[in-house]
């Protein structure tokens, strides 16, 4: 038969070649026996996790489990296996006698580790205190053609953890660890807005006009239409509409795409949490999330004392609430007079910042400010407020003081989680922002120039009415990544973006 090409380290190709022939070549020996190495089915009454959970040495009960062999140690007429499921792994214990001689041979000929087999039996207690089941039967359900990687260390390779995702799952429980948490903390999550009277919403992936967020599209053509569509960068735009037409509490977990850089903590592909609240404001809902937050953290982790990297967070303590212009005094150690108008740019020279423009305002140059020396200081959670309006082209202004927006950011682990604003809900306001953005991005002849395309339609929902409204989006992925103390985005993401071979 002719070979596949096959994405295994080089180092160990030559052997892995050598073990898949071998098991390809025990595959046909199945077939002329008779034996369908891809069998139909099974039933399949107990987990692993349930076999180990129920033991019960005066009650005798039998079991019948499917898994993947894991481990297999042979001791003449009897042979111990290990097998794991979704669940966890549990022993084996397959004996000439009990089998029968057939079925044996079967086991010690044809059977390797990373097969997925069938076993039907009692449970007992070897004398090592393990549970274990005494295989009366056994049956192959899915004959693995390549070898697994090396038992002791687990599938080491990052490349390959990524691109072949499932070796990393089958042969690394942190890995699966991370996933199940992942998957638990968007449950809590929806658990949690449903509770409080938010209605779960879906909108559209492909939108006329890019907008939403500040960030690059992706770009995409529809034939029938004949027109350009971009990849969302964030539901906003259209889950703003659905407050407009009544529907006052609205959530959206799903998929955001932006063209832009690869890193340990972006990824061009990743999920969000966006949620709105009609005639609620941004102080009531950084009481919201922070309530949400330690709710769900103590859900997914029981603990509200998390390790990340080199640091514990601190969930159990009200979150420190912080202005941009604050927070560059205090991290930064400056005074308010190193950061007047006339001397902000001898401080941009200092830290080597180049906003990018040709003409930048005061107060995109103290937000550039807060973005290179606080951020990466923000371990413990903390809300940021006041950010400068010119970077906030969708939040209404502050009543306070109409130079920074009525919003804030979450941060913790030296990175934002969360962004949250009174939604801007004046159409002459937003359509003037959005000339004025259209406007400044011409000027400066900037490709890199991140702005928002004139939307006439969302300005003429607003036009209809938006109650006063405040939004927020979280990071799915970033979230995980604090809770499961992992620092790449990469490993809490099951098929992240890469490369094309």
């Amino acid at each position: 038969m002719e070979k596949k090409d096959s994405i295994i380290p080089q180092e160990v190709a030559q052997s892995a070649s050598q073990e898949h022939d071998v098991r390809v070549a025990k595959m046909y020996e199945l077939r002329k026996r008779g034996i369908e190495p891809w069998p139909a089915s099974a039933t399949v009454s107990a987990t692993a996790y349930q076999v180990i959970e129920e033991f019960s040495a005066e009650q005798e009960k039998i079991y019948q489990i499917a898994g993947r062999v894991m481990a297999i140690r042979l001791h003449g007429k009897t042979s111990f296996a290990h097998v794991q499921d979704s669940s966890g792994m549990v022993q084996v214990y397959i004996k000439k006698d009990l089998v029968g001689d057939e079925q044996f041979d079967l086991w010690q000929r044809n059977i390797d580790v990373g097969d997925i087999a069938w076993f039907k039996g009692p449970s007992f207690k070897t004398k090592t205190d393990e549970v274990t089941i005494k295989v009366a039967q056994f049956k192959l359900l899915s004959k693995c053609l390549h070898p697994l990687p090396e038992k002791f260390h687990g599938l080491t390779d990052v490349e390959t953890r990524y691109r072949q995702r499932y070796l990393d799952l089958i042969t690394n429980p942190e890995s699966r660890r991370k996933f199940k948490i992942r998957s638990q903390v968007i449950r809590f999550m929806r658990d949690y807005l449903d509770d409080h009277g938010y209605m779960e919403v879906e909108t559209p992936m492909l939108h006329p006009i890019a907008g939403g967020a500040l960030a690059k599209p992706f770009i995409t053509h529809h034939n029938a239409l004949d027109s350009d569509f971009y990849l969302r960068i964030a539901p906003e735009l259209y889950l703003k509409r659905l407050v407009v037409g009544g529907f006052e509490k609205v959530y959206e977990i799903n998929r955001n795409f932006r063209n832009e850089g690869i890193s340990t903590r972006h990824n061009p592909e990743f999920t969000m949490l966006e949620f709105y609240t009609a005639h609620k404001d941004y102080h009531y809902i950084m009481d919201f999330v922070e309530d949400m937050l330690r709710k769900i953290i103590q859900q997914a982790c029981g603990s509200l004392h998390i390790p990340f990297a080199d640091y514990l967070l601190d969930f159990e303590k009200p979150f420190e609430r912080m202005s941009v212009k604050e927070a560059v005094l205090n991290y930064g150690g400056y005074t308010e007079q190193d950061v007047l108008p006339e001397k902000i740019d001898t401080l941009l020279k200092k830290h080597k910042i180049d906003p990018g423009f040709l003409k930048v305002s005061y107060g995109e140059k103290l937000f550039a400010l807060f973005e290179k020396i606080v951020e990466p200081q923000l371990i413990q959670p903390i809300f940021i407020t006041d950010y400068p309006i010119e970077v906030s082209p969708l939040a209404k202004r502050d009543q306070r003081n109409s130079d920074v927006a009525a919003r804030f950011e979450l941060f913790m682990g030296g990175f934002e989680l969360a962004n949250g604003f009174n939604e801007l809900n004046d159409p002459i306001d937003q359509a003037q922002r959005f000339k004025d953005q259209i406007s400044g991005h011409e000027a400066q002849q900037n490709e890199n120039h991140e702005y928002h395309e004139y939307d006439a339609e969302f300005v003429t929902a607003l036009e209809y009415g938006l109650p006063p409204t405040v939004g927020v989006g979280i990071g799915i992925d970033r979230l995980t990544m604090l809770l499961t103390n992992t620092t790449s985005i990469k490993d809490v993401i099951l098929f992240p973006t890469l490369k094309k071979r």
